[in-house]
């Protein structure tokens, strides 16, 4: 778009089709102008080829080399003796010089150009100043020189530029949020590009489409859009970095900051390698400053919005500085750099962004409102978030969700309970609204951290009232919503199917690589391409699902436990307060700090992982000693010592009877049953209360058997699978060779009990790639997210088959979180590193409970009981864990 071709009756000869075809065919147009330039053609000619290859240069290339071909193709247009040629060149020129960060310069050029030429000519350098002027930020400016320009188009019947300008006046008044007019121009402008044969202006419509679903919150179709336009510019053979910052902006509002702000560099740093547009540059640096934000990165995001807000100032683009002015502010609030001058500053630039007809104007005046409340000015705080309340009714979801922030905020300033509490209801209510158009479980569960905040509110509130009830419900809002709602079920994708396939190959000769100690680089980054192609398709993919209509009842919860007890952790400003249910009562107890809990937590999973494979003492008699002995007494102590954290005084009012444990997201990977006080209990997991009162009631399966599978490689060969093939003489067994991962998919499907015995590797950089090895290669998340319905209950013996990654708000990713929305009741899975061998007869003991009637929780208690007293067998038993309520 921009790129301008001079009027028909002036182009001669061979000439005549290239400044079109620029937009059609890119390479073929660049081939055609330098064939041209070698056969010496006249100065008009000349200077339509240089404009063709300087165009090329500027959008696909070298933005240096761009402007010294336009220079020379606006020489030879005077020489030529045509107005309107050099006109065009003038206008061409003009762009470049903005992008390459000249706006005074390139302007000039454009008003030039806007003067000389006839009408039709004039139309279209006014066309492409409003681009210009639409990059800047100038929007009202934009439209107006297009209110000038279409209709002398249209009247010339210029069906490409007709066609752009309605583009770009579509894309000018997305920047306002007039969604319906978007609409309108978009689809005049597509029935115009039909007409043609711009290849490349029609992709350009696609990725306008994304755009506008973008800002529609409409994520997946965003990323369809966007994935379908860099398959069609790759095909076109022009690529299009300004690609990146839409699709970085679509992460961003997905939850995958840290994924953002790593492409948003990537595209800066490949600018600056091929001296490509400053514009562009200057706009994925201010992605990345949000990414960064997003991330929890204050001090990347200062230094990210610092050097967007030289750019755009240099480039005097006034609308983008005060975006990034805005990310700045931010960041540096985020840091604790709050004063009463930067409360006026934010004001001064929420009032700069309303001007400007900005949809960040509701951030800017929510910033402010933080920041008065930081400094403790409660007239200002109240002025400035009641602003930025004002956006709660209108707008995408998100939007909204933050305009439910700000009234809730207020309201609890001023004390008014009843209102905050109907303030974050209706905020999350709305984030609801976006999370369910989301089909991946890992779009879902990340796009709950623009949550956290308003569910903090509700919780401060909900412990203020003195109310434990309260507080349980409002801890269950933003629990763990994601695996309240199975996976999206799109159609079978068999570009999808081939790359699975692939993935499992190339990850087996990749450990076989490995295992051989060769170096394989090569396979290593086509595993990495096949799993970028895994995930992107399934991102892409649109949820159908729905929110459970009714809010939590505790009684309800209380009804259900019976004799039990469950004890949910919540997390309220970093102070642990635990609340005690069962028994008809919910009670409220405060112990320990988070942070204090964070380092127990890892020395006792490290603890656990160096006693598992202690070597048992010799004799049925012996005791251990020496060092491992004194590690059993340091894990001890450590236990305790988390104990006190995470339970405090609880701990001494949990009467008899099971007990299910509800942590925050955060806290999943604690091994529970190694606290003294848990270690004896029937004790279960569950990543809320909600999730257990499901899990409770999923039905257990009239039909089927058992599945046992063992997969390959286990220290001790799968030593439990065997025995327990005679224990179970109806079990379908799956190994040695039949243990692939289509067979066992298609045998634990909706089976009332698995047990696969296979080595299991977490992803803690990609949880959706966890994966169990089987005989043909890795059973991922992906794979269990394709269950029709999942295993009633599933024992994983496997190392770290238990563990989740928090995400989000308060989210988990991982083999066990796939399970439980699909129906699986119960899982027993290892929270860290385990033998092979300690694990044998515990999973030998595990079943006897189970085909004695017994629940896993109360058998695994019984399995733990059964084991031998050596730390390395206790330490096994004390790694496992009981997640669900079967």
């Amino acid at each position: 778009m921009g790129g301008g071709s001079a009027p028909v009756r002036e182009r001669a000869g061979s000439a005549a089709d290239l400044l079109p075809m620029v937009f059609a065919r890119p390479a073929e147009a660049l081939a055609r102008a330098r064939a041209l330039l070698s056969s010496a053609p006249p100065p008009h000619d000349a200077s339509v080829a240089h404009q063709v290859i300087g165009i090329w240069e500027r959008d696909f290339g070298d933005l240096t080399v761009a402007i010294g071909h336009l220079r020379r193709a606006r020489s030879l247009a005077r020489r030529s003796g045509s107005p309107d040629r050099e006109a065009d060149a003038l206008a061409a020129l003009g762009v470049a010089v903005v992008h390459a960060g000249r706006t005074a310069e390139g302007l000039a050029c454009l008003d030039a150009a806007a003067v000389r030429g006839d009408s039709l000519t004039a139309a279209r350098v006014l066309f492409r100043r409003g681009r210009v002027l639409w990059i800047l930020g100038r929007h009202r400016e934009a439209l107006d020189d297009l209110r000038r320009a279409v209709p002398v188009l249209r009247a010339a019947g210029d069906t490409i530029w007709t066609a752009r300008a309605l583009t770009l006046r579509g894309l000018v008044h997305l920047s306002f949020g007039a969604i319906e007019q978007v609409d309108l121009d978009f689809s005049a402008a597509e029935r115009l590009w039909e007409l043609t044969e711009q290849d490349h202006d029609r992709v350009l419509a696609v990725w306008n489409r994304g755009s506008v679903a973008y800002r529609a919150g409409d994520l997946p179709a965003a990323l369809r859009h966007y994935d379908e336009v860099a398959i069609r510019l790759g095909a076109l053979g022009t690529p299009a970095l300004a690609l990146y910052i839409d699709r970085c902006a679509v992460l961003l509002a997905a939850g995958l900051a840290e994924e953002a702000l790593q492409e948003a560099d990537r595209a800066a740093a490949l600018i600056d390698q091929t001296r490509g547009q400053a514009t562009v540059k200057a706009e994925l640096v201010l992605v990345a400053a949000q990414s960064a934000m997003a991330a929890g990165d204050p001090g990347t995001a200062v230094a990210r919005a610092l050097t967007a807000l030289r750019l755009f100032t240099s480039q005097r683009r006034g609308w983008w500085e005060a975006h990034a002015r805005l990310v700045l502010f931010q960041a540096r609030v985020a840091g604790g750099r709050v004063s009463g001058r930067m409360v006026g500053d934010i004001a001064v630039l929420a009032a700069r962004l309303a001007r400007l007809g900005s949809p960040e104007t509701v951030q800017a005046s929510l910033l402010a409102g933080r920041a008065a409340l930081a400094l403790g000015w409660a007239s200002d705080a109240d002025r400035h978030l009641a602003a930025a309340a004002s956006g709660r009714h209108r707008g995408p979801a998100p939007a909204r969700a933050d305009g439910w922030l700000a009234e809730a905020l207020r309201a609890a300033a001023a004390g008014r309970a009843r209102t905050v509490f109907h303030a974050c209801r209706s905020g999350l209510d709305a984030l609801d609204e976006h999370r369910l158009t989301l089909g991946a479980s890992e779009l879902r569960a990340r796009a709950t951290a623009q949550g956290a905040e308003l569910a903090a509110v509700a919780q401060r509130a909900a412990l203020r009232s003195g109310d434990p009830r309260r507080l349980l419900v409002w801890s269950e809002r933003w629990r763990a919503t994601a695996l309240a709602v199975p996976p999206s079920r799109p159609p079978v994708d068999q570009d999808v199917l081939r790359d699975t396939t692939a993935y499992r190959e190339i990850t087996g000769r990749v450990e076989a690589a490995r295992s051989e100690g060769r170096p394989a680089p090569a396979l290593e980054r086509e595993q990495r391409r096949l799993e970028r192609a895994i995930r992107a398709r399934t991102l892409r993919s649109r949820g159908e699902g729905t929110a459970e209509g009714r809010p939590f009842d505790p009684r309800a919860l209380l009804e259900e436990l019976g004799d039990g007890w469950l004890v949910e952790i919540v997390d309220v400003d970093g102070d642990v307060h635990v609340l005690l249910c069962g028994r008809g009562r919910v009670r409220r107890f405060q112990a320990g700090r988070v942070a204090d809990a964070a380092g127990e937590i890892e020395h006792l999973r490290a603890g656990l992982r160096r006693l598992a494979y202690e070597p048992a003492p010799a004799g049925p008699a012996a005791r251990p000693s020496g060092p491992a002995a004194a590690r059993l007494l340091a894990l001890e102590a450590g236990a305790r010592r988390l104990q006190e954290t995470l339970l405090g005084p609880a701990v001494r009012h949990l009467g008899p009877g099971a007990v299910v444990m509800v942590p925050p997201g955060r806290l999943h990977g604690v091994p529970w049953a190694a606290l003294p006080a848990l270690r004896d209990r029937v004790l279960g997991v569950s990543p809320s209360a909600r999730a257990w009162l499901r899990a409770k009631r999923v039905p257990a399966p009239a039909g089927g058997g058992v599945v046992l599978v063992r997969g390959p490689g286990l220290a001790t060969g799968g030593g439990e699978v065997p025995s327990l093939a005679g224990a179970y003489p109806a079990a379908t067994v799956l190994r040695d060779g039949t243990a692939t991962v289509s067979a066992v998919l298609a045998a634990v499907d909706g089976a009332p009990l698995a047990h696969i015995a296979a080595h299991g590797d977490f992803r803690a950089d990609s949880p959706m790639f966890s994966s169990l090895r089987m005989d043909d290669g890795r059973l991922t998340v992906h794979d269990v997210e394709g269950l029709g319905r999942a295993p009633y209950r599933i024992v994983l013996p496997s190392c770290d088959s238990g563990r989740l990654a928090p995400v989000g708000a308060d989210e988990l990713l991982g083999l066990a979180a796939a399970l439980l929305p699909l129906g699986t009741a119960g899982i027993v899975a290892s929270l860290v590193p385990v033998s092979d061998e300690a694990v044998v007869p515990l999973m030998l003991s595990l079943h006897d409970g189970l085909r004695a009637g017994l629940g896993m929780a109360e058998a695994l208690r019984d399995a733990r009981r059964a084991l031998p007293g050596d730390p390395g067998h206790q330490a096994t038993g004390w790694s496992f864990t009981a997640i669900g309520a079967a």
